[in-house]
């Protein structure tokens, strides 16, 4: 790749990142109401995206080899344990990432 088409895509990159942080404060200004279709897609996605989280992990695990998803059940128990005692979803993301790739890389090998 030439050092030309690098900055080019660092530009579309940068450019798109941009656009998706401008985009919303240019369709909706601060003079107009907020459409109810969109606070309800912001009350309803969190829980959806928790949803799609859970299919994508799961996705491949066989429950009738090896450890019986051993090591999916123990940090999605640990995501839900997290999520309620700190009712924070980045914490409890990257702990149930933390505990499943310690547990595959150590114990589950």
């Amino acid at each position: 790749m030439s050092a030309f088409e690098m900055v080019v895509m660092i530009a579309a990159g940068a450019l798109a990142t941009q656009l998706t942080r401008w985009l919303p404060f240019l369709a909706f200004p601060t003079v107009e109401k907020t459409p109810k279709v969109i606070t309800y897609l912001g009350k309803v996605l969190p829980a959806c995206m928790w949803g799609l989280l859970i299919v994508y992990c799961f996705r491949t695990s066989d429950p009738l080899t090896g450890w019986h998803m051993a090591p999916e059940l123990i940090a999605a128990g640990v995501v839900v344990a997290l999520h309620v005692w700190k009712k924070n979803m980045s914490l409890s993301m990257i702990g149930g990432t933390v505990v499943y790739m310690l547990l595959i890389r150590t114990v589950f090998v």
